[in-house]
């Protein structure tokens, strides 16, 4: 179970999650400083270390859209969060699944910041209204990915296994 630190509306682009002006930086460990740096406030959350891991954004529809910037995702992966939203830009969710970042698509969400989730195989249970939502499967392949913590770990551990 977790906790919802972020509550999101529709649309949000990864020029939000990462602004273009700090692009020079791209370095997964220095990029998560960044991480929704025009949102002064929960910026200085997120570097003051404020949430603990697993804790979840809440997105709308169309979840980083915009630029296809890997840094949008490992600026999140940074901080170790997970982010289940009602539907992910494809740019986006192929970029978190490369890097490893726990995405979830779930159509139905609701939930607001502070309400305790668990993510199931299937569902998204929203522990404070007692509340179920369906997710979207991914391909057991792409889920694959994601779970050991992106492409590079994912393609090492079939290299070792092989060998």
């Amino acid at each position: 179970m977790a906790k919802v630190i972020l509550k999101l509306e529709n649309d949000i682009s990864t020029d939000d999650i990462y602004p273009g002006r700090f692009m020079a930086t791209v370095l997964p460990v220095e990029t998560p400083q960044f991480a929704f740096f025009d949102r002064t406030e929960f910026n200085a959350q997120l570097k003051a270390k404020a949430f603990p891991a697993g804790s979840i954004i809440v997105g709308g529809e169309n979840f980083g859209c915009g630029s296809s910037r890997e840094q949008a995702c490992s600026t999140l992966k940074g901080h170790q969060v997970a982010v289940v939203a009602r539907s992910i830009s494809r740019i986006f969710l192929q970029n978190s699944i490369n890097l490893g970042l726990q995405v979830v698509i779930c159509p139905g969400i609701e939930a607001s910041e502070g309400d305790e989730l668990a993510i199931t195989e299937h569902q998204v249970l929203n522990q404070t209204t007692g509340q179920a939502f369906e997710l979207v499967q991914l391909p057991a392949a792409r889920k694959g990915i994601m779970d050991a913590g992106g492409l590079i770990p994912y393609t090492r551990a079939r290299l070792v296994a092989k060998g």
